[in-house]
């Protein structure tokens, strides 16, 4: 009697997925990829897990699943092992459940069959094939391992003959000797007993065959009968989905969330091309993306769309727009045209004129020193406490708001868009895009010199040019302006404000971006959200994006309203996910977005909302009914070896790159930079410091010249006399009172720890300068802006007029 053994693993029968695993009271539900195949639920951190740790594995042949609610069940097996489990939605459980009974199933079935025949051949390992595919590999397999074996045992015969031929031989020659009556019978025994042998070999080679050919023979009966069967499993599993989705739906009905109503009956949406017009509903089911918020208080989620959206014909469309939130514009653009966009020809990139470099010098693995920084600031002034370039990376902030640009595309699409809706998508995922490149980039660009800039001209090789100004020291601010020849232009006005929480660092950006599109008309601004920098003290830094983005269309009305999740160690969502909702003028939603902000944005188009249940908050939610999600945006990867390079992406890589006919005020003629870049860090802090100095003489300077020029020559000498006295504090007092007044802090000596460039002082004041300055930026002007009603510098014209005509006399000598 053979003692039982485990069923041997059929291959084919995989299912793989996300699911959220409770771990710990602390940690709570954890999401993890698990794993169905060959009767075993295997489960991983993360996919790139599967070819080296796997967490744990429960054999469903003994196991016990049940349901508890919608979206959580449990699976045990008799208190050893025991699996809570959380799916993201009704329907993703309900396939679960199907897979693993029908899995269970199958485990139990084989593992009867095994302990019925005893069988005692050893397992095979699975393999990766699906379905029939994977049963014909694994009875390919045993034939081939049965060939193998019979191939051995005719070597064997083989050499059986061999050597009783021999050993025949042999008898033959003794038995010619003519010896005794009695030697010559045992010579004939043995000679029969060879040939007995002989033929019994040759019996057990043919009989091997025989088992060979009739296995071959039945194999491609056995093949038609599991491919039946993997059909049946097929039909069942999409029949158990329909009911769950039916399920799901009424269930949503009687609360009121997800009716139509009658008058939707008239089969009026037109989808040009966009959306398959298959009659059954679950061709989509696969794409449907669910937003349920069962520990984040989201302001909606949604649901497919109901299946006959996808069956309408194209005769009446304006049918059903009026009562969707639709205008017969957005109606009639084809769906997939917004996710591809395919260019023109005659919009096609032009060929690079000049090759751009892929690398920079590695980042040098230098010692830092902290203490050794702390000494030598003792008895000194916070003001004048040189930052080390160890915390920076070889950029300038001015450089990292061209990045901006990195994902132009988005623009040029949007600007070919005829529908404002439309356009609102391309540049909601514009917005997004600008943060992809931050999610590795912990080093701090340097700080810009007053009057520095920086070109990106890329006009012969995608299109566009830009041009930023540092236009202001205290509080710091640029500006940036970026126009294209595919009819849109870009700008911005930033200041950065810092609050430093003790483990993190918040930097809010003030100021609004602005984008404006030549043909439409159409003005949109938007401002950016807090980027939180963790870790500061102790542990490794990451960072963090969170916070909210109303990107406003001010000639239509349109609004999108983007929400950046703030990462949470117990939510179940995924990190760094960005929601949104386009709607219009009169607050109907058209569109929902959805994604990450390092990763990819998708858009679904929103087919009917209604209110639904209250939120975990109270609040009640809108749900609405989309159309599958279609990526809109997808984040470049990162060049090889960027884990060197300060995680520069791509365009990063090439905006340090020298350039001929540049300004002498552009940051790659930046020397403490240029040395960074070199891995010359000593060099590079020494000659940050000569920088600094030279910028605070210059302002010190201009701050002299202010005084006379506003005031009689006694009050000029008194306030030179004041501005020499306050040389030691630099550029850091306030400047509440008028220019030609002298003030002390108003809260005396407790203000010198807050007299940090960007920093605030007590109860919010912000910190500036007493002393008047009469810097004017060279290439931008103030202006107030009529449509959105903000104050910004504007690019007043004449850069690149200077740079083909090479004069740059009017540029200041600041480096």
């Amino acid at each position: 009697m053979s003692e039982s053994k485990p069923p041997t693993p059929t291959p084919g029968d995989t299912y793989k997925g996300w699911l959220f695993k409770w771990t710990n009271y602390i940690k709570g539900y954890q999401r993890r990829w698990f794993v169905l195949s060959n009767g075993l639920l295997s489960y991983y951190r993360t996919q790139a897990e599967m070819g080296h740790t796997c967490r744990g594995t429960i054999n469903l042949a003994t196991a016990n699943i049940a349901v508890e609610d919608s979206c959580n069940f449990v699976i045990s097996n008799g208190g050893a092992q025991t699996y809570h489990l959380k799916a993201s939605s009704e329907v993703e459980r309900q396939r679960w459940i199907t897979a693993l009974e029908l899995a269970k199933a199958k485990a139990v079935r084989m593992q009867a069959e095994s302990d019925d025949s005893g069988d005692e051949c050893p397992a095979m390992p699975p393999t990766s094939g699906q379905g029939g595919g994977g049963r014909n590999s694994e009875v390919q397999s045993t034939l081939r391992t049965l060939g193998s074996k019979v191939e051995d045992l005719t070597t064997c015969n083989d050499l059986i003959v061999k050597h009783g031929s021999a050993l025949q031989r042999s008898l033959s020659e003794l038995e010619g000797l003519r010896v005794g009556g009695d030697m010559g019978e045992k010579i004939r025994q043995v000679t029969e007993r060879a040939t007995l042998f002989r033929i019994t070999s040759n019996a057990m080679i043919n009989a091997c065959r025989d088992f060979l050919s009739l296995a071959q023979n039945h194999s491609k009966r056995w093949q038609k009968a599991l491919q039946a069967e993997r059909d049946q499993r097929i039909r069942l599993e999409e029949t158990l989905e329909q009911l769950a989705k039916q399920h799901n739906h009424l269930e949503r009905a009687f609360r009121g969330a997800t009716v139509l109503p009658s008058s939707f009956s008239n089969p009026a949406l037109a989808n040009k091309g966009g959306v398959s017009g298959k009659g059954d509903a679950s061709d989509e089911d696969d794409d449907n993306e669910f937003f349920d918020a069962m520990e984040d208080p989201a302001e909606f989620i949604t649901v497919p769309a109901d299946p006959k959206y996808h069956r309408r014909s194209g005769s009446n469309v304006s049918g059903i727009s009026s009562e969707t939130g639709m205008d017969d514009q957005s109606v009639n653009f084809d769906e997939l045209s917004l996710a591809s966009n395919p260019d023109s020809p005659q919009s096609l990139e032009l060929e690079p004129v000049r090759q751009r470099r892929t690398r920079i010098p590695d980042k040098p693995n230098y010692y830092l020193n902290l203490w050794s920084i702390m000494k030598n600031c003792i008895g000194k002034e916070l003001s004048k406490i040189p930052m080390p370039v160890n915390f920076n990376e070889p950029l300038s902030m001015l450089q990292r708001l061209s990045e901006d640009l990195e994902y132009y595309e988005l623009l040029d699409k949007a600007a070919k868009c005829q529908s404002s809706l439309e356009q609102m998508c391309y540049v909601a995922a514009f917005t997004v895009s600008s943060y992809s490149t931050t999610v590795h980039r912990t080093g701090k660009p340097f700080n810009p010199l007053l009057g520095e800039t920086f070109e990106l001209d890329r006009l012969r090789e995608c299109g566009y040019r830009s041009l930023c100004e540092q236009v202001s020291h205290h509080p710091p601010a640029a500006a940036h302006h970026a126009a294209s020849e595919k009819g849109w232009s870009l700008r911005q006005e930033i200041t950065l404000a810092s609050k430093f929480r003790g483990k993190y660092l918040s930097i809010m950006p003030l100021g609004s971006i602005q984008c404006l599109f030549e043909k439409s008309n159409n003005h949109y601004s938007w401002k950016k959200v807090t980027t939180t920098v963790h870790n500061i003290i102790v542990g490794k830094l990451w960072i963090d994006q969170s916070g909210e983005i109303d990107v406003v269309n001010h000639r239509t009305g349109d609004r999108c309203h983007l929400k950046f999740a703030p990462y949470s160690y117990f939510s179940r969502d995924v990190p760094r996910k960005v929601t949104g909702v386009v709607t219009d003028k009169d607050g109907k939603a058209h569109y929902v977005l959805s994604g990450t902000w390092d990763e990819k944005m998708e858009f679904s188009r929103v087919m009917q909302s209604s209110k639904g249940e209250n939120g975990t908050e109270g609040k009640q939610r809108t749900v609405y009914q989309t159309l599958k999600a279609k990526e809109i945006w997808k984040k470049n990867p990162l060049p090889e070896g960027a884990e060197n390079m300060y995680y520069f992406s791509s365009l990063a890589l090439t905006l340090n790159e020298p350039e001929e006919g540049i300004a002498p005020t552009d940051s790659r003629r930046r020397p403490d930079q240029r040395l960074m870049e070199d891995g010359r860090w000593d060099e590079a802090n020494a000659e940050k410091q000569r920088l600094e100095e030279k910028q605070r003489t210059a302002r010190r300077e201009r701050e002299r010249e202010a005084v006379k020029a506003v005031n009689s020559p006694e009050e000029a000498d008194a306030g030179e006399a004041g501005t020499q006295a306050s040389e030691v504090s630099d550029e850091t007092d306030t400047e509440d009172s008028p220019p030609h007044t002298p003030v002390a802090s108003p809260y005396g000596p407790s203000l010198l720890p807050y007299l940090m460039e960007g920093k605030e002082g007590p109860y919010g004041t912000p910190v500036k300068s007493a002393h008047p300055d009469n810097y004017q930026a060279l290439w931008f002007e103030k202006l107030d802006d009529p449509v959105s009603g903000e104050t910004l510098h504007v690019y007043k014209g004449g850069y690149w007029e200077a740079k083909d005509q090479g004069n740059w006399d009017m540029c200041p000598d600041i480096f």
